[in-house]
C-alpha cells in the first residue's frame, strides 16, 4: 500500500506530538508541517525529517489528509479550506468554539464527502477502553477533570479546554437527549474566561451526570464513576485504574446483609469488613499501557485509507459543542445573589470577570 501523505497545521505545544508520531508510522509519509511560527515550526520540521512552510495553503497539493491542531478559534478557517478540496481532516477536540462554526464543518465535510475526525483523544484511553462497555444504561455520572493552569489553549474557558472531553465521553454513553442543564463557575486567571466550572446535566432518560472541570487545581484528575442497575464502573483516566463494583454471591442468594445485623450479638466491625467481599465484589480490570494519541492518529489513517468513519466523527463532536454551549450559557448567566440585580456570570476577584445584571 502507498504511504499516506500527510501535514500537519500547527506544531505547538500538542501538535509537535502530532507531527512527532505521524513521521514515525511505516504506513505515513510526513511531507510536511506548516506553522507561522518560524523558528518552532523548523525546528519540529528538522526533528521529524520533513520540511516546514509558513502557510498551510502551500500543503493542498502535497498531502493526502492533514491534522490540524491550531487554536479553537481558528479551526473552522483552517479545516474547512482542506474540506472543501476533499482532503481528509483529523481536527483537534474541540471541533470548533460554537455550534455555528461547529455544524459548518460537518456541512462541509458531507457537502465535499469527505472525512472529518476530532481528536476526543480520551476514547483511545486504555482505562476508558476497558470501562466504558461496562457502563450499560448509566443512571449515574460523577466526573472529574482538573489540572494547574497550563497556559494552553487561552482562547477558550475550561468549558470548552477541559470539560469538553467529560461531555464527549458522556454522551458517548447516553442514547438519550439532554433535558436540563444548571451550572456555575469562576473565573480566576483573568482574561474573560471561567478557570472552574460545576455542572449537573440531567437527560430524558433519567440520566443524571455531576461533571467538575477545574484548571486552576495543584492536582491533576481524571476521574469517573457510572452508576446504572448493573453495579458501578470506577475509571482513572491519569493513573489508567478500572475498578467494577458488582453485587456478590450472597446478594443474589437472598442473603440480607441487614438481618446479619440484626441477630443478637452480630460482630458489627466483621460484617463491615465483609461488605467488599462477602456482598459487594470488586473486579480490579487489567487496563493496557497504549499511547492514546498514537492510537487516535492511526485510526484516522486507517480510516482515509479504507474510507470508514471514525469513533468521533464530525456530528458526534458538534453535539458535544452543543451541550458545552449549553453549560457556558448557565455559567455566564448564573446569578450569584439568587437575584437579577445581583452579580452575574463567572465570579472571581473583584473586577476581574464579575458583572452586574442590567
Amino acid at each position: 500500500m502507498t504511504s499516506l501523505r500527510m501535514g500537519v497545521v500547527g506544531v505547538g505545544a500538542l501538535g509537535r506530538h502530532h507531527a512527532r508520531i505521524l513521521s514515525e508510522m511505516a504506513d505515513v509519509r510526513l511531507v510536511g508541517v506548516a506553522d507561522s511560527h518560524a523558528e518552532r515550526g523548523r525546528d519540529v520540521a528538522s526533528k521529524c525529517k520533513t520540511e516546514w512552510f509558513a502557510d498551510f495553503r502551500d500543503l493542498y497539493d502535497r498531502v493526502d489528509a492533514v491534522s490540524v491542531v491550531v487554536p479553537t478559534v481558528a479551526h473552522l478557517a483552517v479545516a474547512s479550506e482542506f474540506l472543501q478540496r476533499g482532503i481528509p481532516v483529523l481536527v483537534e477536540k474541540p471541533i470548533a468554539p460554537s455550534t455555528g462554526d461547529a455544524e459548518a464543518l460537518v456541512r462541509l465535510a458531507a457537502a465535499h464527502d469527505t472525512l472529518i475526525q476530532v481528536g476526543h483523544v480520551e476514547r483511545f484511553n486504555p482505562a476508558w477502553q476497558v470501562g466504558a462497555p461496562l457502563c450499560r444504561n448509566p443512571k449515574y455520572i460523577r466526573a472529574e477533570r482538573t489540572s494547574p493552569y497550563t497556559f494552553r489553549s487561552i482562547d477558550i474557558g475550561v468549558i470548552f479546554d477541559l470539560m469538553i472531553h467529560e461531555i464527549d465521553l458522556m454522551l458517548s454513553l447516553l442514547d438519550s437527549p439532554v433535558r436540563q442543564v444548571d451550572a456555575f463557575g469562576i473565573g480566576v486567571m483573568g482574561g474573560g474566561h471561567e478557570d472552574a466550572v460545576q455542572a449537573r446535566i440531567t437527560f430524558q432518560n433519567g440520566c443524571i451526570a455531576d461533571l467538575t472541570a477545574s484548571r486552576i487545581s495543584p492536582t491533576v484528575a481524571r476521574s469517573w464513576q457510572v452508576w446504572s442497575s448493573h453495579g458501578c464502573v470506577s475509571m482513572d483516566l491519569h493513573r489508567r485504574e478500572v475498578s467494577h463494583f458488582i453485587p456478590a454471591p450472597a446478594l443474589h442468594d437472598g442473603i440480607s446483609p441487614f438481618d446479619l445485623a440484626r441477630q443478637p450479638g452480630a460482630d458489627i466491625e466483621q460484617l463491615k469488613k465483609d461488605v467488599f467481599g462477602n456482598f459487594v465484589k470488586i473486579e480490579a480490570l487489567p487496563v493496557g499501557n497504549g499511547d492514546a494519541l498514537t492510537a487516535e492518529l492511526a485510526e484516522f489513517v486507517e480510516c482515509v485509507q479504507h474510507h470508514r468513519q471514525p469513533q468521533v466523527n464530525g456530528r458526534q463532536a458538534a453535539n458535544a459543542v452543543t451541550v458545552a454551549e449549553m453549560v457556558l450559557n448557565k455559567v455566564q448567566t448564573h446569578q450569584w445573589d439568587g437575584h437579577a440585580g445581583g452579580s452575574i456570570g463567572p465570579y472571581g476577584r473583584p473586577g476581574l470577570s464579575l458583572r452586574k445584571a442590567g
